[in-house]
């Protein structure tokens, strides 16, 4: 249906399995086969490119074959009768459309799995499920039919495309996310939170990416006190890789309240028994 409004025609389909309701076509397959296909049926050819030259060939000839039924050739007749309406074609190439199903999440994003971006839709949309539509360029969201948002396409991993208007007065602050505006969160839970979230950040190759888990970093507050996310944020400093799940696990698992038991240094004084390196050789 989309090729077919992209150049301005007309697909009937016929009923499947019902090979009568396009006899004509039928017949001029039948045709092509034994008029361009039978001809070349004993020829060898060493390249895509060599046959198709060849078949263009025998397309002339097919083309050109006077029809008794009508004195006139196939060509003559396009000319003659249906030459004059043909059109111009499109300025743009068609560009094949993918379709997808994907449901509105909470911050009033879809998610396009093909190449893990987010594009907005408006936020009354939130937990619908829609279809996405997209080629090469654009993709378009649409909600029971009716268009809700249209993007450029973008193909960096984890990236977000926002619309201002589509988010919700309470939902714009997304647009403001940033290293330093997550900085200032941070470190109104404590100095050890600031660290570790910004760390946590700057390990992602995308920092759209840190945002949400910095996000989920945060909103543990609703669950537990400062001083406890501050203590698991000074534990998992210690963890090469920084993680929203590492902080909510040290948390559940009640590891922040553990007692940390000291290190006993064991002194060892210099005496003859002691031999360094040079004793092996």
């Amino acid at each position: 249906k989309d090729l077919a409004l992209h150049y301005g025609c007309v697909i009937n389909p016929t009923r499947s399995y019902s090979p009568q309701d396009k006899a004509m076509v039928e017949g001029a397959v039948r045709l092509v086969y034994q008029r361009i296909f039978f001809p070349i049926r004993n020829m060898t050819f060493f390249s895509l490119d060599e046959l198709n030259r060849q078949l263009q060939k025998e397309l002339v000839t097919y083309n050109d074959y006077l029809m008794v039924t009508y004195q006139a050739s196939r060509r003559k007749l396009f000319v003659e009768l249906e030459e004059q309406y043909l059109q111009s074609l499109p300025p743009d190439t068609y560009q094949i459309k993918h379709y997808k199903r994907a449901k509105v999440q909470k911050m009033g994003y879809i998610y396009l799995s093909d190449t893990k971006n987010y594009y907005s839709v408006p936020y009354r949309y939130v937990g619908k499920q829609v279809e996405l539509q997209y080629n090469q360029e654009t993709i378009e969201v649409y909600c029971q039919s009716d268009r809700i948002a249209s993007h450029k396409r973008v193909f960096r991993p984890g990236q977000y495309v926002t619309i201002k208007e589509h988010m919700s007065s309470t939902h714009q602050f997304y647009n403001d996310w940033s290293p330093e505006y997550f900085a200032v969160l941070a470190n109104n839970i404590g100095p050890k939170t600031g660290e570790y979230i910004a760390l946590l950040i700057e390990q992602q190759d995308y920092p759209e990416t840190g945002y949400k888990q910095a996000l989920g970093i945060l909103s543990l507050k609703k669950a537990f006190e400062n001083h406890r996310i501050e203590k698991a944020c000074a534990i998992a400093l210690t963890h090469e890789r920084c993680s929203y799940r590492t902080i909510k696990r040290i948390l559940e698992n009640n590891m922040d309240k553990a007692v940390a038991v000291p290190v006993q240094q064991i002194f060892i004084p210099i005496h003859m028994n002691l031999r360094g390196p040079k004793a092996y050789n």
